[in-house]
């Protein structure tokens, strides 16, 4: 076994490698970007250097550097993660030219599957099932296209070194075929640097079924089970369970022995993951093979019980594998969501940020979180905007369900937008919960799962107003010096010697406003004609309205109070009147980044009389293409940005009149 290793990556998988290297005694190497300097993986690491600025291609993606990191750090073996350079042949062989150990699939192997293209060649000659499609060489669009018309639409063009979605698109019809073959082309160029692509038929409703694969250097593959990731938005997975609902033992068992054929082609070592489609009638078609451990592996751990970074290690370190064919074990059922930073009401776009208030469930048998961040942790637009993968197991999938929703109902974030309320109402979906996902799940039910909802509970409305109360009597004692604290002008809770005091707070949630009457009589508090009994212990309130009791958290930002009910988040804005005297009404139309990125295509002419939900431009961020649509019908009066720009988040990018206002 390894007695130091060096991790090529960051974020939450360098932590987990991090923990199952302490488990194992093994001293840890880090690498880590201008931007990643206190980053929680440098900080947990035993050793860490840095290599480079902020952009991955200018820090993680230097090969060089980070092999001499590891030379003159005296690691013997160099971990690639997932992402970056994991699947990169290149690498690999850098690694083995250098004296070090990779701790991943041999050069030939990541070679043979580097390209999906080449990867279905061969995976036709080892007999397993391949989707209709075209794998070629030929990348002429207008080739392309012909072979787009022939396998029929809706298909699917992909980019052949791609992965996490990018340089992907559906296409439903031909007229559509070459702007999204020039977009994949785009970002898979960006992504990956290379913009060969794919064309396969699109199978409607599809499910996605991948197999968990090992291999030793003695010739032993082992397959460990199936993991169902379906539930997925712009192509990128969001749910990962396993086992796999409605799997029956001889879907398995055929899955199993074709993922094991994929990989004893390639004479596979270490992790992988071989990815399949399924249709409504059982008959599923190789994807792809990723050569590493994948995001989702977590789930594959909780029901075997077995740690698959430690299976790596000792793999790597020339071991044989601990278990063969047949002795894996398989109990209950885990489930595993991806948090991200992101705004799913805004078509997902990326979110960027501090984390002001990072409070996970707490973890346990039953509950796991993988994080690379932690409080005060700020969410860069240079890398994925991943915050954690939160996983559940329990015996059944019905519990494990509920274990989810929970710990969802317990995972408080402020500071960046996040999609744990949109997790938690896909899990809560009546065909979620039936087992019923196929890939388009999302897409069909975006009414619902995305819907806004400014209703704000009567126990989220009674801790905000509490927590303002609380507010104004601390600013009262600040006030008062400390040798009078016990003057009735320190108490700030409008108390009267006789009578009743009363005010009005206003709040704001969305569009919504809510006016809360306040009294104090004595020494209770009186909230819209109910004396409400309550605790506080920091952001936590205990509430009692009319023998009900409820657990509210609120988080000041601002002026802002967000406040956590265990059903869901609001944020709520104090509706003073007066701080808004003299604001003009009137705002000017015009459109601004969501986030900071680069200006590549304009697609209509300044002047140009659009539809409301028009393209208007696009830009790149985090690696993906965003398209900036018309808010309403109007007219696009100028661009204020050009294509190559670099903008930053919230700059002015184009000029929009309003219908209405444009009539005027």
């Amino acid at each position: 076994m390894f007695t130091k290793i060096l991790i090529a990556n960051r974020g939450e998988i360098a932590c987990r490698i991090i923990a199952t290297c302490r488990r194992l005694g093994i001293a840890t190497v880090a690498v880590y970007s201008e931007a990643d300097a206190a980053a929680r993986h440098v900080r947990l690491a035993d050793e860490a250097y840095e290599v480079g600025p902020a952009a991955a291609r200018d820090s993680y993606l230097r090969a060089e550097r980070i092999i001499d990191v590891a030379t003159r750090s005296g690691a013997q073996a160099v971990h690639p993660g997932y992402g970056f350079l994991s699947e990169n042949e290149a690498f690999a062989q850098a690694c083995a030219d250098a004296g070090l150990v990779f701790i991943g699939p041999p050069v030939g192997a990541i070679r043979a599957m580097g390209s999906k293209s080449a990867a279905k060649a061969l995976m036709k000659q080892a007999g397993v099932p391949l989707v209709p499609g075209y794998h070629g060489d030929e990348q002429a669009p207008a080739f392309l296209r012909e072979q787009a018309d022939r396998i029929g639409y809706p298909v699917l063009i992909k980019a052949s070194a791609g992965g996490g979605g990018k340089g992907m698109r559906v296409v439903e019809r031909g007229d559509d075929f070459a702007a999204a073959l020039a977009s994949c082309q785009r970002e898979a160029s960006a992504s990956f640097g290379d913009a060969h692509m794919l064309i396969e038929k699109y199978l409607q409703q599809p499910q996605h079924i991948e197999i968990q694969v090992f291999g030793d250097t003695h010739g032993n593959i082992v397959s460990l089970h199936e993991r169902d990731c379906s539930a997925q938005r712009r192509h990128q997975k969001v749910i990962e369970e396993a086992p796999a609902p409605g799997m029956s033992a001889q879907q398995r068992a055929a899955m199993g022995q074709a993922a094991r054929d994929a990989a004893q082609a390639v004479a596979y070592v270490g992790a992988g993951t071989v990815e399949f489609i399924a249709d409504a009638q059982g008959h599923f078609y190789f994807m792809e093979m990723n050569t590493r451990l994948q995001v989702e592996h977590p789930v594959t751990e909780m029901i075997t019980g077995l740690d698959l970074v430690e299976w790596q290690l000792r793999i790597a370190s020339g071991e044989p594998l601990p278990l063969r064919e047949g002795q894996v074990p398989l109990r209950g059922h885990s489930i595993e969501v991806r948090v991200y930073a992101e705004e799913p009401a805004k078509g997902f776009l990326p979110a960027i940020g501090t984390l002001l208030h990072y409070a996970p469930p707490s973890v346990s048998a039953h509950v796991r979180l993988d994080s690379g961040v932690e409080g005060g942790d700020a969410i860069s637009p240079h890398y994925d905007p991943m915050i954690a993968k939160l996983i559940v197991w329990d015996e059944t999938r019905e519990r494990a369900i509920e274990r989810m929703l929970g710990a969802l109902a317990a995972f408080r974030i402020v500071g960046v937008g996040n999609n744990i309320e949109f997790l938690s109402r896909l899990i809560d979906h009546a065909s979620f919960r039936a087992g019923q996902v196929d890939t388009g799940l999302i897409e069909r039910e975006r009414d619902i799962l995305l819907a806004v909802d400014d209703d704000v509970p009567r126990a989220a409305l009674d801790a905000a107003t509490l927590w303002t109360l609380r507010a104004q009597r601390q600013r009262a004692a600040g006030l008062v010096p400390a040798t009078d604290a016990q003057s009735p002008w320190a108490s700030g809770d409008g108390w009267r010697l006789n009578g009743t005091h009363q005010q009005t707070l206003g709040f704001r949630c969305g569009e919504r406003e809510f006016a809360v009457v306040v009294g104090a009589q004595g020494r209770a508090c009186i909230v819209d004609g109910q004396a409400i009994d309550w605790q506080a212990d920091g952001d936590a309130f205990e509430v009692t309205r009319a023998g009900r009791r409820a657990q509210v958290h609120v988080v000041a930002d601002g002026d802002r109070l967000h406040v956590f009910d265990g059903h869901g988040h609001r944020v709520l804005e104090r509706d003073d009147p007066l701080a808004h005297a003299g604001e003009d009404e009137a705002a000017d139309g015009g459109l601004v980044a969501p986030m900071p990125g680069k200006i590549i295509g304009l697609l209509v002419e300044a002047g140009a009389v659009v539809d409301k939900g028009a393209p208007l431009l696009v830009m790149e961020a985090m690696k993906m293409e965003h398209t900036l649509c018309a808010p309403a019908a109007g007219t696009v009066s100028a661009f204020l940005c050009a294509v190559g720009d670099q903008v930053a988040d919230g700059a002015e990018l184009i000029d929009f009149a309003p219908a209405a206002q444009a009539a005027a």
